[in-house]
This record gives structure tokens, sequence and C-alpha cells, in this order.
């Protein structure tokens, strides 16, 4: 099994992308400079390994606005059940739709584990792919997000010709 990195260049920052031959396994936001190394660019596409060319192809899609919805082969090999089963719940929440942190728990059949939701959305390996982006607080404001709420509400913006704030579809 090969482990492979790119990097994409995204209107937000650098996007480090991660995976193997099974799939795409991390899609982050590189941070600043003092925190880690950042390439000077992106990987150019014709260099882009084999096994992430999918992930790169659509995420660019994604940013120039022809790709709604992502269909990559997935081999995130972190994250306890309880994560896995949150972030599979992420992808039903439909390009420009939010949901909040009670949505997803109750999705789940635990009302009481907002938080815990809340946390597992953070710890989300494979942002905008699995969109964390769109889960709000229950009253409609912007509370956590990994890559910064800079970003996250660029993001929501960015799909804003279509919000519509709504439980999952």
């Amino acid at each position: 099994m090969t482990n492979a990195t790119a990097y994409l260049s995204t209107p937000l920052g650098l996007l480090e992308l991660q995976g193997s031959d099974m799939g795409v396994s991390a899609a982050q936001f590189v941070k600043p400079a003092v925190e880690a190394p950042r390439p000077a660019l992106e990987t150019p596409a014709a260099q882009v390994p084999d096994c992430l060319r999918d992930a790169y192809r659509q995420l660019r899609a994604y940013f120039g606005r022809e790709l709604r919805e992502f269909e990559l082969a997935v081999a995130v090999a972190a994250g306890t059940e309880f994560q896995r089963r949150v972030w599979a719940t992420l992808p039903g929440v439909g390009y420009g739709r939010t949901a909040s942190y009670l949505d997803l728990a109750r999705q789940l059949g635990n009302p009481a584990a907002v938080r815990a939701v809340g946390a597992a959305n953070g710890q989300n390996p494979l942002t905008i792919i699995w969109p964390c982006h769109r889960i709000i607080g229950a009253s409609g404001q912007l509370t956590g997000y990994a890559g910064g709420l800079d970003r996250k509400r660029w993001l929501l913006e960015f799909e804003r010709p279509t919000v519509q704030t709504s439980l999952f579809g």
C-alpha cells in the first residue's frame, strides 16, 4: 500500500490531501508555517499520485462550482466507532444546507450527545469532503470548525446560492 500526499491551492489556503491505493484518508487545510511546513505551491495536476487524483479533481471542481457531492474511495483509519457514525452522517447534509449539532445527535438516536457530536465533528479528517462546515449551533450561530470560523463562514457563503436551513437532504 502506497501512502501519498498532494497539495491543492484553494481560495481558503492550501489543502493537504493524503491517501493510499485504498482511497483518500485525509483532507486538511495546512496550518500556518509556524505550526507546519508549507509547500510553496500546489502539486501540479500531472504530478498528483494516482490514488489522490479523484479527490484532487473533485475538490477542484467543488471550488469551481462544478461539483456539489463527492464520490470518492475513502480509507480513513482513525476515529472511534462513535466518531465514524458522526462522520457518516455529514454527507447527508446536502450542499447549501445546514444542520445543527442537535440535529445530528437526534439522527444518531442520542439527543443528549450534542457535545460528543461537536467533538467528533472537530476531528473530521476529510474537511469539505465530509462537510462538517455545514453543522451549526441550534440557534443558527457558527460554532467550531477545525479550519477556523472564517473558513466555515466562507464555505457557507460560497454555497449560499442554494442555502436552506434544513436537516439532511
